[in-house]
């Protein structure tokens, strides 16, 4: 089965897919993490890759970048390769005054002023929700990095002014990023899982950040975090 945007077959992705927004990132994954890693997407230069984390079977395939973008592979993957669980592995700027760099957001609930969402079934400026076990087997995974759970805004502009980004720090967002709200409403509709944990690469207010070099090799422990929640994850219902 091939769509516009994935040439695979139903069974060629697992169950659980990690997703990066980057592709270079999902390469990286697939390399240095999975074993007997297969390529099933090569579509746009947008690879996927299926191997085994753990004896787990688990996909690797990225999103690129921005809601539109990320609500297309995410639904293909749920409706038509029969994936269950989706955990977005990215980055965010922080808005909290209590993050530090390379803290790891683990986003129990997504808001976004874009209409995009109306399209996928929620509404803009409502939470809208992770997948309450994936949170849950995510928060209690042992890691060396600072992990911390709250909602994170998703933004459809990169470069906005501070008043607006002020204005989602007050509605209690701890930082900003531009794809989790797309992923989180296209799961609910699918009524499939879906998580993002975000590695927090810089400060939204004042610019001062990671460079993008330092993004692709120091987000290991968000990678890790989500594999091993992808483990755990063989333990959920069937959906």
């Amino acid at each position: 089965m091939s769509t516009p945007h994935i040439s695979a077959e139903k069974g060629d992705f697992a169950r659980t897919v990690i997703m990066p927004g980057d592709p270079h990132r999902s390469e990286l994954i697939a390399r240095e993490f999975l074993s007997g890693a297969l390529l099933v997407n090569d579509v746009r230069g947008v690879r996927g890759f299926t191997g085994e984390y753990k004896s787990v079977r688990v996909s690797v395939m990225a999103s690129g970048m921005g809601m539109p973008s990320m609500s297309i592979y995410s639904h293909e993957l749920y409706n038509c390769f029969g994936v269950e669980n989706i955990i977005r592995t990215g980055s965010a700027g922080a808005l909290s005054d209590s993050l530090a760099l390379r803290d790891i957001v683990i986003c129990d609930n997504a808001i976004t002023d874009s209409g995009i969402v109306r399209f996928l079934g929620a509404e803009p400026m409502s939470d809208i929700p992770a997948s309450r076990e994936l949170a849950e087997i995510a928060r209690f995974v042992r890691t060396s990095a600072r992990t911390v759970v709250g909602k994170l805004q998703t933004s459809d502009v990169f470069y906005s002014d501070n008043v607006y980004k002020l204005e989602w720090k007050a509605r209690g967002a701890l930082a900003v990023e531009m794809e989790t709200a797309a992923l989180y409403a296209t799961a609910r509709k699918a009524e499939k899982r879906a998580l993002a944990l975000c590695t927090v690469s810089d400060y939204a207010l004042t610019g001062e950040g990671l460079s993008a070099t330092e993004r692709e090799k120091t987000f290991t422990d968000m990678i890790e975090i989500a594999l091993e929640t992808a483990v755990e994850a063989e333990r959920l219902p069937k959906l």
